[in-house]
């Protein structure tokens, strides 16, 4: 059965999608099986997974709206499945954006995703969703479904305030809709050891999150940032990359956490 997770930060330019669709790219390349469902209008996860989201006939719009099964609507990329990469994908676009208003007047609205993903879920090891960076229906589907939350935050000030403001509605989403949900682990991604400021906030997290801090950093890199460019993951587009060896290094780290939850 699958392990559900979301990718989720409120503070917008964290590296979601890029820690979503490397990490799906990183767990397919040490052999889980990996559904990446992109809950976000812009399609970002989407593109950036080899698929163009203009040319899709079903999308999560469909499951949501209950148009479509998980199942009709997942597609794969060849350019991943060449490149020993490959796991499922949940395409968005912009689509998405008129489900928050179709969705507001209908029965079980925070539920449809996770009663779609009861469907798929023998069928994979994670299932991996990549947020939009609000609270909105859309999150709320994802926070609904997910047995935990990864969170990627960049070290800095800012990043702490928006932190705070996630945990809280973590808490209210495990009081009130999904007992199963909790802060899976904290992320530091790009990061530069060279800055004072990012080694002292990250030890701060540390101090404060113990072991809900991953022991994998992603850092700064230019090849991570150029491969949504190309439409793939830096997984995929630059395997010797420190970013993408660090994705990697966190894909496995995540399968041996998962084992002693």
């Amino acid at each position: 059965m699958a392990k559900i997770f979301c990718v989720a930060n409120q503070k917008g330019g964290v590296g979601k999608t890029t820690t979503t669709v490397n990490l799906a790219a990183g767990l397919a390349k040490v052999g889980q099986r990996v559904l990446m469902v992109d809950l976000d209008p812009q399609g970002n996860a989407t593109m950036g997974s080899g698929v163009d989201k203009r040319q899709l006939e079903l999308t999560i719009y469909d499951v949501l709206l209950e148009a479509a099964s998980v199942a009709e609507a997942r597609v794969k990329s060849d350019r991943l499945i060449e490149a020993g990469c490959g796991y499922d994908i949940l395409g968005a676009n912009r689509e998405l954006t008129g489900a928050e208003v179709e969705m507001v007047a209908m029965e079980r609205r925070e539920r449809r995703l996770k009663e779609a993903l009861t469907e798929v879920e023998k069928d994979y090891d994670f299932i991996l969703i990549d947020c939009p960076p609000s609270l909105s229906m859309l999150t709320l589907n994802g926070l609904c479904c997910a047995h935990g939350v990864i969170v990627p935050m960049q070290c800095e000030y800012f990043a702490l305030e928006g932190l705070t403001d996630l945990v809280n509605t973590i808490k209210q989403v495990h009081a009130n809709l999904n007992k199963d949900l909790a802060i899976i682990g904290l992320l530091r991604v790009m990061f530069d050891p060279r800055i004072t400021l990012q080694q002292q906030v990250s030890e701060q997290l540390k101090a404060h999150f113990a072991d809900k801090v991953f022991n994998t950093v992603i850092p700064r890199n230019v090849r991570l940032a150029e491969a949504p460019s190309y439409g793939v993951p830096g997984v995929v587009f630059d395997p010797l990359a420190k970013g993408a060896q660090a994705y990697v290094a966190f894909a496995q780290e995540m399968v041996a956490r998962i084992e002693t939850l």
